[in-house]
């Protein structure tokens, strides 16, 4: 009696399908691999986020070291001198800005009994009927339980929290070693800026030969607009938030500084900053001056500034890396908001610059193919 042949056994022996079976093993392994790394990076997120923040800034300033080499430096002495300036620019900042917070936090300070004076009056009396507050005394009262309510439940929530401590050493040991991970930042970046050509070099001998042109182009295409996108948006930045607190100093409103500064720094998410700093602004210029003159100064003093970063400052400084029409900028920041939250409206426009490298390139290869030529 001949033996049975199961159709398995056949489809594992056959040459031609033992061929096909090898040329999907690589393919079904770099899956399985990279959802096992996707797993365990978003499982250490908070651990690893300062490396990635590390590696984030030496593609950032690998370019400056490049530069450096070229001058004659070596690759350590450069590294270790743009490390050096910029911890020393940031720490010159920082200095700066602290200081002109404390000096602004003093006079708001003096002004606040009579700022809060002026808000009560701006409430509608709707709104105030509705909190129990028709009258100042009212409102002071009201104040005054809440902060007792306040002083009754510290200790409750000081104990709940301390027996949630004691229950979470895991998370303790996370938080240590999230904390850890950012004192030793500068490290990450000094070693990651001194092997990126390695690591350039590591990434590109993985490639196939065959698909190694393609692939560089379209890398050193989209290394450009990133690269240029975000040095570019970052001295945007900078030159705003000296722009906006210039102006607000010039006006006169209290927390000018803070105000601009915060305004050029949230700018780095389209549009967000201007939108802050023209709704704090013009409520410190309501609080302090009680008119509308000055509210409308600082409105149009946010107007010429941003007309001016899409007319003159971005165009010099950014150009046109990154190409994508203000629509379309609008629609990526509002879609990534929604489903990714702050970090999405961060990422929104260099994610959807590097898509569009992608479709340009699958146009290209449309265009090309018989569907669209009708032959």
């Amino acid at each position: 009696m001949a033996p049975l042949r199961f159709p398995p056994f056949q489809f594992i022996s056959s040459d031609r399908n033992t061929m096909l079976n090898k040329k999907w093993v690589f393919p079904a392994v770099t899956i399985i691999i990279v959802v096992i790394s996707g797993i365990i990076l978003y499982s250490s997120g908070k651990i690893l986020l300062p490396v990635t923040v590390a590696f984030a800034l030496a593609f950032l300033f690998d370019p400056l070291v490049s530069c450096l080499q070229r001058r004659g430096f070596g690759r350590t002495v450069a590294v270790l001198s743009v490390i050096m300036a910029v911890l020393l620019l940031t720490i010159l900042a920082g200095f700066f800005f602290v200081s002109s917070i404390a000096d602004e936090f003093k006079s708001v300070e003096i002004n606040l009994p009579e700022y809060a004076g002026r808000l009560y009056g701006m409430i509608p009396e709707g709104v105030k009927h509705y909190l129990g507050i028709e009258t100042s005394e009212k409102a002071y009262r009201q104040l005054q339980s809440l902060l007792e309510q306040l002083r009754g439940v510290s200790f409750d929530v000081a104990r709940e929290t301390f027996s949630y401590l004691k229950q979470a050493v895991t998370s303790t040991l996370a938080f240590i070693l999230s904390i850890l991970g950012y004192v030793v930042l500068p490290l990450y970046l000094y070693y990651f800026l001194k092997d990126m050509p390695k690591i350039h070099a590591v990434i590109i001998e993985a490639v196939p030969e065959r698909h190694r042109p393609v692939l560089l182009a379209k890398a050193g295409e989209i290394r450009e607009i990133l690269s240029g996108f975000v040095r570019g948006q970052l001295t945007v930045c900078a030159v705003l938030a000296v722009l906006y607190s210039a102006g607000l100093l010039v006006i006169g409103i209290d927390l000018a500084i803070v105000i601009g500064t915060l305004s050029g720094i949230l700018f780095i998410i389209p549009y967000l900053g201007t939108m802050f700093g023209i709704v704090f602004s013009m409520t410190m210029a309501a609080l302090k001056f009680h008119d509308i003159l000055h509210p409308f100064l600082c409105l149009g003093w946010f107007a010429l500034v941003q007309a001016l970063e899409g007319a003159v400052i971005t165009p010099k400084i950014v150009g046109d890396r990154v190409g994508l029409h203000p629509v379309v900028t609008i629609i990526a920041l509002l879609v990534a908001g929604q489903l990714f939250g702050i970090v999405g409206m961060l990422l929104a426009v260099p994610a959807t610059a590097v898509l569009k490298v992608f479709m340009s390139s699958y146009l290209g290869y449309y265009r090309t193919t018989p569907f669209f030529s009708g032959k």
